[in-house]
């Protein structure tokens, strides 16, 4: 099926890659590092966090929340204010992120049952982070209040108990690796093949190509087939890694995730191979690879819910491998997802990798001609 032609030409674009230093520099090594570095860095978990306590009460019940906040893991200091002009420049001056303040009759109203409230002062300036540890101390404070209810009144109310599928512990980490991997994989296979046809030009070798007896499907497959192995080769890095090193557990069918894998590095390269056709250089090739590899991230679903996006934005995101390929990663390591649900993400893969194949294969043709 490979004639000697084809062979050559795979060989020859796989040699200009490993001699290129700069492409060598890209292959395997900054993806790794990458790897590790987005995995423990991006992370929505906040800790090490400072809290203010203005305690006016000093009884039983203050004490006790108070406590339980120093104990967790999630605060590293508890921060002890003497009066809410205290407490007012403690955050305004970001010494803490949130400041508790408990009035002098907290615990009285606690024991009396009359509904004691708990003041809480966040600081707005980072308000993701002040969300998250809202519900740090929504969760404690509800904990004690609840301890405190004697078992007799307890016992007449509801009681609800949460299930977290896929992700029992709520681990931060097995929910980002897996979307790595689709994020990684795009950015790793771009940056090989946008430099593939702007390489030629750059360096006087493309009308070498126009008059040599390759046929046009042969030199784009010779120039993608290459930047394809890459990107396999990286994945299945990770894919060693995140069971071994990550602890991310493994529980789908891997040969419909390496299916999708090379439909969704098909699709790639043929979105590279039309940005290399139409750059001049390799500059131009690399600028183009940036301006459509972070889109395409912003609209996978990596860093937000594609359902939280508007509704015409969501019809974007149809187009965008990244975001089926995400799917799919996630529901190859976590879910465990069923072969007939992977097929329906499989299938929109393959249409846009014959898309972007095809329309790379209509410029390089006009442009060689």
């Amino acid at each position: 099926m490979i004639g000697p032609r084809l062979r050559a030409i795979i060989l020859k674009e796989i040699l200009a890659v490993l001699r290129d230093p700069r492409a060598r520099l890209i292959l395997i090594a900054p993806p790794l590092i990458q790897f590790f570095l987005f995995g423990f860095a991006s992370t929505m978990e906040v800790n090490n966090i400072r809290v203010g306590v203005l305690d006016l009460d000093g009884g039983q019940w203050s004490r006790e929340i108070i406590e339980r906040l120093a104990a967790s893991p999630n605060v590293r200091q508890v921060v002890a204010l003497r009066s809410d002009d205290e407490l007012r420049a403690a955050i305004d001056r970001q010494r803490v992120i949130a400041a508790l303040r408990f009035d002098p009759h907290f615990s009285a109203d606690v024991a009396a049952r009359r509904g004691a409230m708990v003041g809480a002062v966040y600081d707005g300036r980072r308000s993701n982070a002040a969300q998250i540890v809202s519900g740090y101390v929504e969760r404690i404070v509800g904990e004690v209040g609840a301890s405190a209810v004697p078992r007799m009144m307890a016992g007449r109310g509801g009681r609800s108990l949460a299930s977290h599928w896929f992700n029992p512990n709520l681990e931060y980490m097995l929910f980002v690796m897996p979307a790595l991997v689709a994020v990684i994989a795009a950015v790793s296979a771009l940056a090989v093949v946008v430099q593939s046809v702007a390489r030629e030009r750059e360096l006087g070798t493309f009308d070498q190509l126009m008059v040599s007896p390759l046929r046009v499907h042969e030199i784009l497959v010779g120039k993608m087939l290459p930047p394809m192995l890459v990107g396999l080769v990286n994945v299945t890095l990770f894919v060693i890694l995140l069971p071994s090193v990550f602890r991310v557990p493994l529980t789908g069918s891997l040969p419909l995730f390496y299916l999708a894998l090379l439909f969704y590095l098909l699709a790639l390269t043929g979105l590279g191979m039309l940005i290399s056709t139409l750059s001049a250089t390799q500059q131009q090739a690399f600028l183009g690879m940036f301006a459509v590899v972070v889109p395409m991230i912003i609209l996978s679903g990596y860093a937000s819910p594609i359902d939280n996006m508007p509704g015409w934005l969501q019809v974007v995101t149809w187009i965008n491998p990244t975001a089926w390929f995400l799917t799919i990663s996630e529901g190859t390591f976590l879910k465990a997802m069923p072969p007939g649900q992977m097929l329906a993400n499989i299938w929109p893969l393959a249409l846009i990798a014959a898309g972007s194949t095809l329309a790379a294969s209509a410029l390089f043709r006009s442009r060689m001609e």
